[in-house]
């Protein structure tokens, strides 16, 4: 087995995970009942596999060019500082407007911050 094998097996198994990552972001933003449900999904498992399949993209380009793209990597990093960070904020945002949780939430951490006086 030479090493460019063992790298091409490396980018599938990258893509792969980063593949599933995003379906199960997918599957949530559908099956989730509420906003903040489904912001968790698409924030967390959404950033989860665009960074896989990023690095798979740069070991990819790294292996067959032999060039380093610093390009792939500043957008991997910009994903991984955005992504959850959006999500947090259009949930807080959800959440001063007064959309309701779901019927079944068992804790509204925020309410209990702004009925502290915290918020």
């Amino acid at each position: 087995m030479t090493a460019t094998m063992i790298f091409d097996i490396l980018t599938g198994v990258f893509t792969v995970i980063g593949v599933f990552f995003t379906v199960v972001a997918a599957i949530g933003l559908i099956r989730l009942p509420d906003i903040y449900s489904r912001t968790h999904a698409a924030s967390k498992s959404a950033t989860l596999g665009v960074m896989f399949v990023l690095f798979a993209a740069v070991l990819h380009v790294w292996v067959d060019q032999r060039v380093f793209d610093a390009r792939l990597l500043l957008g991997l990093f910009f994903v991984l500082l955005t992504a959850p960070v959006g999500g947090h904020l259009i949930a807080r945002a959800a959440h001063t407007k007064g959309v309701p949780l779901w019927k079944d939430s068992l804790q509204d951490a925020l309410k209990e911050d702004k009925d502290k006086g915290l918020e």
